[in-house]
């Protein structure tokens, strides 16, 4: 197969932007009275941003109109801002660089395929925009991971079939979207939960391009 581009996840992938996410998240449950987990905050690996809010409401069995969850939402999100104007390149996650600028020198195409509607802001933040042809996040799509939208817009973007792309994934859900859209799907993080992708790596660190071939025998 002729591997051409690669479309990554953001959180847990790029970065280790969860944490700020879980503080808020954690902050939006506390305000209506009730505690959110770290165990409980795996369920919005990949998830937008409004039916994060609807899981964290079932948890707490909280009923809140529309307005209210509106504005409970962008209280959420300027927590995270809050927290996400300190970061750093410093947290960007081991090996990424050193990947993104191997796939850069064998020129790959590399798009970003995010729920996030901080995704263009985040990468600013820690100075690796420059590296994505395509960003499509939360602001670009109207349909959620399981769904495959998210990384057929970034291979639309790219003009690449979708056999030809590898998808990048730590959470189960983006993986389901990445072989729903045809594409290679290789799992970042514990293979227990991420059984559904085509190979599993602990992380980018000491792992390059080539090798990542041969695991998915590409």
């Amino acid at each position: 197969m002729n591997i051409q581009a690669c479309i990554f996840d953001l959180d847990g992938v790029i970065v280790d932007t969860a944490k700020y996410h879980y503080r808020s998240w954690r902050k939006a449950a506390n305000s209506l009275g009730f505690d959110f987990s770290e165990a409980q905050n795996e369920e919005l690996k990949g998830v937008s941003r409004m039916e994060s809010l609807e899981i964290i409401l079932s948890i707490g069995k909280k009923t809140l109109d529309q307005t209210a969850k509106i504005a409970l939402a962008a209280k959420k999100n300027d927590w995270y801002l809050e927290q996400l104007a300190a970061m750093k390149s410093d947290e960007i996650l081991p090996g990424v660089v050193d990947f993104l600028n191997e796939l850069k020198t064998k020129k790959i195409r590399i798009a970003l395929g995010s729920a996030s509607k901080n995704a263009v802001l985040t990468l600013q933040k820690v100075n690796l925009l420059d590296y994505f042809e395509v960003v499509i996040d939360g602001t670009k799509t109207t349909r959620s991971k399981p769904d495959p939208q998210v990384f057929q817009l970034g291979a639309q973007g790219l003009g690449i079939a979708p056999e030809n792309c590898i998808v990048f994934e730590d959470a189960a859900k983006g993986i389901a979207a990445a072989r729903s859209a045809g594409m290679y799907a290789v799992g970042i993080g514990n293979v227990d939960e991420l059984a559904e992708a085509h190979t599993v790596i602990p992380s980018f660190k000491h792992i390059n391009f080539e090798y990542m071939k041969r695991l998915l025998d590409c």
